[in-house]
């Protein structure tokens, strides 16, 4: 029987190289954990990475077309911006 835990799983069969494979065991040895949980963690630090990696780009994107237009930084607040880093001690 299985647990709730393990429902809803599914298996993803990558072949390794030898040498990943032993540096995967090694590393799994090194931290005392199962290897299976050390790929899982590593395949989510990487997808997480690559959504904010994506998230940047879009950003970057959109400033990039609406610079100079109406959408762009209010100028007053770029002045007001400037100023008080010329002058941090003068900041209320």
């Amino acid at each position: 029987m299985t647990s709730a835990r393990e429902q809803g799983k599914r298996n993803f069969h990558v072949p390794l190289s030898p040498a990943l494979y032993e540096d995967l065991r090694d590393e799994a040895r090194r931290q005392n954990r199962p290897a299976t949980g050390v790929v899982r963690e590593a395949i989510t630090v990487y997808l997480r990475q690559q959504a904010g990696d994506e998230k940047h780009r879009r950003i970057s994107a959109y400033a990039a077309r609406q610079a100079g237009s109406e959408a762009d930084l209010d100028e007053a607040l770029e002045g007001a911006a400037i100023e008080h880093l010329r002058n941090p001690d003068e900041a209320e």
